[in-house]
């Protein structure tokens, strides 16, 4: 699996979740939950990218254990945005499809790396 299409589905995702916190904010004027995704859900794609730079084998694997985590928060914070009905179920699925492809990919790249370590 290419690091590019990771790197840009992260991107991607991110830039969603940038729309989705600008909407929990305009129109509900949720700001601490719209916060909480923010972050986690835009460090997924930076962690990514930080990785490309890795100072070993140890540090891309730790960065993208990280983002693995980030990608597990921020699928949390959707749940709870659906079932307390700042989102509707349609932009859930969507998103949390979205997540759960970006988990196995970084679940498949780490298994990967520690193959080939």
């Amino acid at each position: 699996m290419g690091k590019n299409i990771l790197k840009n589905k992260s991107f991607d995702f991110a830039l969603r979740i940038v729309n989705l916190s600008k909407f929990l904010i305009s129109e509900n004027k949720e700001f601490v939950l719209s916060k909480q995704i923010l972050r986690s859900g835009t460090s997924i794609g930076a962690l990514i990218s930080e990785a490309e730079y890795a100072e070993s084998k140890n540090d891309f694997i730790h960065k993208f254990r990280i983002a693995l985590k980030e990608a597990n928060e921020t699928r949390y914070w959707l749940d709870l945005l659906e079932k307390s009905e700042y989102i509707d179920i349609f932009l859930s699925e969507s998103l949390k499809k979205d997540i759960t492809e970006l988990i196995k990919m970084l679940t498949s790249s780490i298994n990967t790396s520690l193959k080939n370590k």
